[in-house]
């Protein structure tokens, strides 16, 4: 019977373990499955499974991957070994800063480019700019208040209802107010006020983190009616002018017109106008745009845009493809560079032809391309889709450019700006093209990394060019931005060849009278310049416009679309080629032009004439050189340290004064007390008399390490001085023993007092020395006498650098000529008197104002040596001590030097035009 009850006690545990387990996938499954539905949006979250995403979010452990149409969980593999899947389906979903609200993460467009160039509009003076009145508030999209990014997660905040659809309603509702949206993949709208029906205003949100850079709009309406003329005004743009009033017209999509007549982004919008409003913040004017816009259809779902929107999903869907074709693939490697500080995969392509040889591979040469490192500047995202689509093709150039180069292409820098909406930064508030020489790895891990693959390349081959592509709100055309190499004559305009070839083979698009080479100071942080820096000549920023094109042809004055923009990147690659073509017939003619130009503006500029290079010179397409600070979340977690602020002139002081002036205490009335003069007045109280200052204690601590290190600044300064003079050379070992036996017999002995009876000082006394054996001495005896004078007696700082200057100009002196030798052993002699009067002065030492006594005139016999070594120096007569006189007039000595190139042979006018004491 226990037998019996055992087993069945078994048994049942099994059968429990079993439904146990089941009950745990079955579990399992469910989450799965809703978790499938988070991210697409479409699904409430609430208790654990809020939990569970949180966990998912923050691990850095877990992808998932598609595996027969199931989402799949498993380790990251290394970050080497890592590569884009081929499995159908999304790469990776979009990761959004948790408080940001979205509804759907990315919306699809057709691809379309009119048949026809759109013209640019012209301005009848009729357009009119409505102020800011406010009105009801109908849509606000409000990002929180959080000053700095935190953490991220699969399409952003979780919206507790899902009310938002995207199709037309079927039936119409009585309410005439237009509905907005832009909470999904790069839509920026913050607020619309409705003024009336047909009219209402617009207010952009700035880059996260920041309180600027509002200029990219993308947008959706719906619930219009046709033939209505609607007016939207933006109220909150930054920058104080736009191609906008120079005949620049929004984009326009259509979803009705997408699906009957396959018709998509397009130009659209009258009475188009951009001003400066009423409205101020912080200082700072705000700007306006309006246009009016009539709908062909009752009910329509539309969008307006700055400009062609490219999303982080369609270069997703576009490496896809890439990576699924068979073809392209063998060619063109996909890897992931790093990840964002949202956890979005940076894409970095490596296209070339394999080659089994590595030989051949060594010997390839480079070419690097960038683009979107500011979200808003789609335009590059379709230049960078012209140059891959070109250079991945089949045509014999595309070869051609493959088998000669290693192109590393990193498409797009900063996706988490683009899927917020930013216009310019990243989630760390600041601009990413400025921040190129910051070492902050973990803040720019985009920026970082491919600094590092470029440094990396450039080390192991040559590399030919690099370009980040960008886009300009100011200018018409298609232009590069350079670095002059004006320091490298052999160099000199090479950095022009390139964008003058491109201009012969864009002719429709590309304004080489647009290009700059300027390398100013506040764009030392961006790619162009930090490149440029590394030895890669050819290091550029081209920029597009959002615009049209002015150039003289069949498409002037029309504005640019999608197909124009992938033309330039096809001109791109041919320019490549031509440019490396072994045959230089293109490169030298290109020069020769170039030549004659410059030669054609020097002599416009020597007429007085205007430059016609100079008239377009608008290189500030951003006003963004604030932006290269710290990340603003390690700016709100530093300490506040309150400093003094500081006066930078007088007139501030004085300002200070006159607003604040000294309170004036008045004595109180007293009796006038006559005393007799025989009395002599004595205060009681003594208290009140001022004690004097207790004098330092000499001969301190502090004051002999003060002393010590004045005397090694001596012998540094002398040492240095010698060394860039030329005199003081190592010699053999046997040279410098000759040198130190002759020092030792030249050497003499010091008195305890400083001098010798008639009042000579020590330091005098060598100089006397060194005035008689000039021409005996070398240049390392002198310097052992000098040292050992100015260890014995304990110069300050000034008398130190006069001592070491004077003695350096004196044995320079030495070098000359030998007609000048009797002059210069005169004129020496007289320089080293006037420096034994400078060394034994010890006062009348200040900051700037040195004054040292007159040199007494003083004879002296001959120089007698005991046979204990000290010298013995005899007075005749010496005049009574003159008065202070300033140094600058005491320095302003007349001996003949021709001390490095200097001709010093007059007396300067002016004691501060002292050739030795300026170049000194």
């Amino acid at each position: 019977m226990m037998m019996m009850a055992a087993v069945d006690q078994r048994e049942q545990g099994e059968e429990n373990a079993t439904l146990s387990l089941d009950e745990d996938l079955h579990s399992l499954s469910e989450i799965k499955q809703n978790y499938d539905l988070r991210l697409s949006g479409r699904h409430n979250i609430t208790g654990v499974e809020e939990e569970l995403d949180d966990f998912l979010n923050r691990t850095t452990q877990l992808v998932f991957q598609y595996q027969q149409g199931r989402k799949v969980p498993k380790l990251r593999e290394p970050r080497n070994l890592y590569a884009l899947t081929k499995e159908a389906g999304p790469q990776q979903a979009t990761r959004w800063p948790s408080h940001v609200q979205c509804i759907c993460p990315s919306v699809q467009f057709i691809d379309y480019s009119p048949p026809e160039p759109q013209p640019l509009v012209k301005a009848t003076g009729k357009e009119i700019s409505p102020s800011i009145r406010g009105g009801e508030l109908i849509y606000c999209n409000d990002p929180g208040s959080d000053p700095y990014f935190t953490r991220s997660r699969v399409a952003g905040f979780r919206l507790t209802h899902d009310d938002v659809l995207l199709e037309p309603l079927a039936t119409l509702p009585e309410d005439l107010t237009l509905e907005f949206e832009s909470r999904f993949e790069s839509g920026n709208l913050f607020k619309v006020e409705k003024i009336s029906n047909f009219e209402y205003e617009l207010t952009l949100r700035p880059d996260l983190y920041t309180n600027k850079n509002t200029q990219w709009f993308f947008f959706r309406v719906r619930n219009m009616r046709k033939k209505k003329s609607y007016r939207f005004t933006i109220t909150n743009l930054m920058k104080p002018s736009s191609l906008y009033n120079n005949g620049m017209q929004p984009v326009f999509y259509s979803s009705h017109d997408a699906k009957t007549n396959k018709v998509g982004w397009r130009r659209k919008g009258e009475n188009i106008r951009y001003y400066k409003n009423n409205y101020m913040q912080n200082g700072r004017c705000h700007y306006s745009l309006t246009w009016t816009c009539e709908f062909a259809y009752d009910d329509d779902v539309c969008y307006f845009a700055h400009c062609y929107p490219y999303t982080y999903t369609d270069l997703q869907d576009y490496l896809l493809d890439l990576a699924n074709d068979s073809v392209r693939s063998r060619f063109c490697k996909q890897r992931v560079l790093c990840r964002t500080l949202a956890g979005n995969l940076v894409y970095i392509l490596t296209i070339t032809s394999p080659s089994r040889n590595p030989e051949v591979s060594r010997t390839k040469r480079a070419v690097v391309l960038t683009a979107r490192v500011h979200p808003g500047e789609t335009n590059a995202s379709w230049m960078m889709k012209g140059f891959l689509d070109y250079l991945t093709g089949s045509t014999a150039d595309a070869k051609l450019l493959r088998d000669t180069f290693i192109f590393k292409i990193v498409p797009m820098l900063n996706p988490d700006g683009v899927i917020v909406g930013n216009y310019r930064c990243s989630l760390t508030g600041r601009d990413l093209n400025r921040n190129y020489k910051s070492s902050l790895k973990d803040s720019f891990p985009s920026i970082w990394h491919t600094k590092l693959m470029i440094k990396r390349l450039h080390a192991e081959r040559e590399v030919v060019l690099y370009c980040d592509l960008h886009g300009h709100s100011r200018k018409h055309n298609i232009f590069i931005y350079g670095c002059e190499n004006k320091h490298k004559p052999d160099k000199k305009l090479r950095e022009r060849v390139f964008p003058l070839m491109l201009s012969k083979n864009s002719r429709q698009s590309f304004s080489f009278r647009s290009c700059k080479y300027k390398v100013q100071k506040s764009k030392e942080g961006t790619g162009r310049i930090v490149v440029w820096c590394m030895g890669i000549m050819n290091s550029y920023t081209m920029e597009a416009t959002f615009g049209g094109t002015t150039m003289n042809g069949k498409y002037k004055d029309t504005h640019l679309n999608p197909r124009d923009l992938e033309a330039i990147g096809y001109d791109f690659c041919d320019t490549i080629l031509d440019y490396c073509d072994p045959d230089k017939c293109k490169t030298d003619a290109c020069m020769k032009e170039l030549t004659e130009r410059m030669k054609k503006r020097m002599e416009c500029r020597a007429r007085g004439e205007p430059d016609e290079s100079m008239s377009d010179s608008d290189t500030s397409g951003s006003d963004s050189s604030v932006d290269d600070g710290l990340p603003v979340n390690l700016l709100s977690n530093m300490p506040k340290i309150n400093r003094k602020k500081k006066l930078r002139s007088r007139s501030e002081r004085n300002k200070l004064t006159t607003a604040s002036p000294p309170k004036q205490m008045t004595p109180p009335a007293a009796t006038k007390v006559v005393l007799p003069k025989s009395v002599e007045f004595r205060p009681k109280n003594r208290e009140n008399i001022p004690k004097k200052e207790e004098k330092p204690v000499r001969n301190s601590p502090e004051e002999r390490t003060e002393r010590s290190a004045k005397k090694g600044e001596y012998l540094q300064a002398l040492t240095s001085a010698y060394i860039r003079s030329g005199l003081l050379v190592v010699s053999e070992p046997k040279a410098q023993a000759a040198t130190t036996t002759a020092v030792k017999e030249f050497s003499f002995n010091y008195t305890q007092k400083g001098g010798d009876e008639e009042g000579n000082t020590d330091t005098g006394l060598t100089t006397q020395y060194l005035t008689d054996r000039v021409n005996q001495l070398t240049a390392h005896e002198q310097y052992e006498i000098l040292r050992q004078s100015a260890l014995k007696k304990q110069l300050s700082a000034g008398q130190q650098r006069i001592l070491a200057q004077k003695h350096l100009a004196a044995v320079a002196s030495m070098q000359q000529t030998d007609q000048h030798q009797q002059n210069i052993q005169q004129h020496t002699a007289q320089a080293l008197r006037r420096i034994a009067a400078m060394a034994t002065t010890t006062s009348g030492l200040n900051n700037h104002n040195i004054f040292l006594r007159q040199p007494q005139q003083t004879t002296y016999e001959e120089v007698k040596e005991t046979e204990g070594g000290q010298l013995f120096f005899r007075r005749r007569e010496r005049p009574p001590a003159r008065a202070v006189t300033p140094l600058s007039h005491l320095m302003s000595i007349t001996y003949p030097i021709e001390a490095k190139g200097i001709s010093m042979l007059q007396k300067p006018n002016n004691p501060r035009e002292d050739p030795i004491r300026h170049h000194l």
